[in-house]
């Protein structure tokens, strides 16, 4: 399903047969009910091949394979020998966590501070916002502290690459219900009337 080395998750397409794309390709993310251990989650992607389409990912896909935990074997051209990947991957990524580095982050606007988060708090993605544009990204999140939604805008390298969280963030000034049909429209209205600002996002 994921692959740590690409940072892309494998679905099935009607017409492609497989499509592999990064996590800012989804759009919507919601835990089917009645599934734990692991929950599974219900996806809505961008499709390479310009459609849109369903897929399912299972907690540990979402959250954690990411950093490499679930990585499987590489070619050491230094040994000749294969060697498993997910050790060395899950070790450097447990030195930066306890360095005080998120592999995602985003900023809370309720409580005015930015907060660690994984995919799995992630609820709606846009891309290409209203003037900003270009590389930018709209993420809805659900904070797992307050449980309250707020809106960022972000680079797609902030969503698709562990660790790299941007140094500003815009934030959209504007406190998002519990009503998921009411958030949808209420996130797209205030994303393209750009009524954002800008917040560091520096985890202290």
């Amino acid at each position: 399903m994921y692959d740590a080395l690409t940072s892309r998750y494998g679905f099935a397409c009607p017409r492609l047969g497989e499509s592999r794309v990064a996590l800012s390709a989804f759009r919507t993310l919601e835990p089917l009910e009645g599934t734990a251990h692991p929950v599974v989650y219900r996806v809505h992607f961008a499709c390479p091949c310009g459609d849109e389409h369903d897929g399912l990912v299972r907690h540990d896909e979402l959250d954690w394979a990411p950093l490499g935990l679930a990585a499987g074997t590489f070619l050491n051209l230094m040994t000749s020998r294969v060697e498993p990947v997910a050790l060395e991957l899950g070790e450097l990524a447990a030195l930066r966590i306890g360095a005080g580095e998120w592999p995602w982050s985003f900023f809370c606007y309720p409580e005015e501070r930015p907060r660690p988060v994984a995919p799995s708090s992630f609820l709606l993605l846009a891309p290409g916002l209203g003037a900003t544009g270009g590389g930018s990204i709209g993420l809805a999140v659900r904070c797992p502290a307050c449980r309250r939604t707020s809106v960022n805008v972000v680079s797609h390298e902030h969503v698709d690459v562990p660790f790299h969280n941007d140094r500003e963030v815009g934030v959209v000034g504007h406190v998002f219900g519990d009503d998921l049909q009411a958030a949808i429209e209420e996130f797209r209205a205030e994303l393209w009337s750009s009524s954002f600002d800008a917040r560091r996002l520096a985890l202290e």
